[in-house]
């Protein structure tokens, strides 16, 4: 990190333990870009754990700061509800994408089962070669000696990939599914995703995409792909195309963007603690706990949310029917309280797998364990191949609150002398 990285943290610093409690608000883009928004959290579960704040384009909103109240919230759907929305903002009222991950009992359950065997053990398991060989290809493919973009090259193309197998898409058009989970989850203004308007038309494209799949499957046998499960299962065989589509782009963004953000914040973690670099080199059997690890200390979800059903007195504080209620993912996986030294990243800790990075309850996300199965499957290829990887300057971070992760990093792989 540089020094004028240094003193913008520095200064987020001050500014997060000097200002008024009531005046800090979370939900702000801008510090998850400049990767300045870690104080701001260490202040709230310390002095305010559940905090109230309002956002000013989406109202108001409490925050849940702390491991414990966050597992708490997130266990308990019959108080805490995800409808209408997982995220801080409300649907839009002429764009509404209804998503199992957003409904709760019974309808959510039906429906998550519909698409729960395409990421069941046995499925994963016969995944895995496939996802090894593309692995290797794509590693291969990287320059020695020159610098690229880990992101574009590696963490995007293997995470497709694997996306459009589960979708059994045509794989010519994989980066259609990368183009569409930006557009779903980058916020209003980013660059090169247009005016509300084009976006809400390029996800319409998207059902339009999709939706021809869907007539090729329905009317063929069933078969192991997320859109056959869906066409043939009684839960989702009828539903709205909104509602399909709202489906997809869960699938899209639990599939890509999660998962991608993951492996390349792996390259991050290991040139920010060297030590653990040298670690794993040393003993290939940690890559297992060194990926849990990378799940906590990344936490490629921020947040989700939860709206309130009744009112509820919660961490000392009274929530009232309706509120929306954020549980920060990204906070409770730093609580020092539940894990120990939480800012370092440490790939042989004691209980590697104690993190909230794939929620808990009902809620659990449903493919973590193919996502934990792609950050270990490239680890395992790439330290076959590379001695090291590179971080040759500070990346350039997603400016969103609820996706962490990285638009490019910069890396290079040293020729072998």
């Amino acid at each position: 990190m540089d020094d004028a990285g240094m003193d913008i943290r520095r200064a987020a610093r001050e500014r997060a333990f000097s200002m008024p409690i009531e005046e800090i608000e979370v939900a702000d883009d801008e510090l998850f870009r400049t990767d300045t928004h870690w104080p701001y959290f260490e202040r709230l579960r310390r002095d305010d754990p559940v905090h109230h704040s309002v956002h000013p384009e989406h109202g108001p909103y409490w925050s849940i700061t702390k491991y414990n109240d966050i597992v708490a919230v997130d266990s308990n759907h019959q108080d805490f509800s995800s409808e209408p929305s997982i995220t801080i903002e409300d649907p839009e009222e002429d764009f509404n994408t209804p998503m199992f991950i957003a409904m709760d009992p019974p309808k959510h359950d039906a429906q998550r089962k519909a698409v729960s065997p395409a990421v069941s053990p046995a499925n994963i398991h016969n995944m895995e070669p496939l996802i090894r060989e593309r692995a290797g290809i794509i590693l291969d493919s990287l320059p020695i000696g020159e610098s690229f973009d880990w992101v574009d090259k590696v963490s995007i193309e293997l995470t497709t990939i694997t996306l459009a197998t589960l979708f059994d898409f045509p794989f010519e058009d994989r980066r259609k599914l990368t183009r569409w989970s930006d557009v779903i989850t980058m916020p209003e203004g980013a660059p090169g995703l247009g005016t509300r308007e084009e976006r809400q038309a390029e996800m319409m494209e998207c059902l339009g995409y999709f939706m021809n799949l869907w007539n090729e499957r329905v009317n063929a046998p069933p078969k192991g792909d997320l859109i056959s499960m869906m066409a043939h299962a009684p839960s989702t065989r009828n539903m709205e195309p909104m509602e399909y589509l709202g489906n997809l782009i869960l699938l899209i963004v639990g599939g890509n963007d999660t998962t991608r953000n993951t492996i390349s914040g792996s390259i991050l973690a290991l040139n920010q603690f060297p030590e653990q670099y040298a670690k794993l080199k040393a003993n290939l059997g940690l890559i297992p706990s060194m990926v849990s690890e990378t799940v906590r200390w990344q936490t490629p979800l921020s947040h989700m949310r939860r709206t309130a059903t009744r009112d509820v007195e919660f961490g000392g504080k009274q929530i009232k029917a309706g509120d929306k209620v954020v549980m920060w993912y990204i906070s409770g996986n730093r609580d020092d309280e539940v894990i120990e030294n939480p800012n370092a990243y440490i790939i042989d800790r004691e209980r590697p797998r104690q993190h909230v990075s794939f929620g808990f309850g009902i809620h659990r996300c449903v493919g973590n364990r193919l996502a934990e199965l792609q950050l270990r499957v490239i680890w395992e290829e790439i330290m076959k191949r590379f001695p090291n990887i590179e971080l040759m300057e500070e990346p350039v971070r997603v400016g969103s609150s609820f996706i962490k992760g990285y638009e490019r990093m910069i890396t290079r792989i040293p020729a072998r002398t």
